[in-house]
């Protein structure tokens, strides 16, 4: 006897809570560019660490993000993306303490 499973709303919610880490990504980014404009060379050592943990979480996570098709990562990478979340609340924190 097989069962069908029935997703219900976890697909979408799924969608959803990666466009909203996606955009949470983005904005920390761009604030840490505005930042390495107007501060010094720790200030562009930020903004090109913040552009490579965004690249890198755009390039792994973006299908499943789109909801374009299944991520073919299998689970592989989700520390690799745990790593960069956790710098880019490291980035956001300093943001935050700067008053930006």
């Amino acid at each position: 006897m097989t069962t069908v499973r029935d997703p219900g709303l976890q697909p979408e919610r799924t969608r959803l809570a990666w466009r909203r880490t996606l955009l949470a990504l983005t904005v920390v980014t761009l604030l840490t560019v505005r930042l390495a404009f107007t501060g010094g060379r720790s200030a562009a050592g930020s903004a090109v660490l913040a552009l490579l943990g965004w690249g890198t979480v755009v390039t792994l996570c973006w299908r499943r993000a789109t909801g374009s098709g299944v991520s073919r990562t299998g689970g592989r990478h989700l520390a690799l993306v745990g790593l960069a979340a956790a710098g880019f609340a490291l980035i956001g924190t300093l943001l935050v303490l700067r008053g930006l």
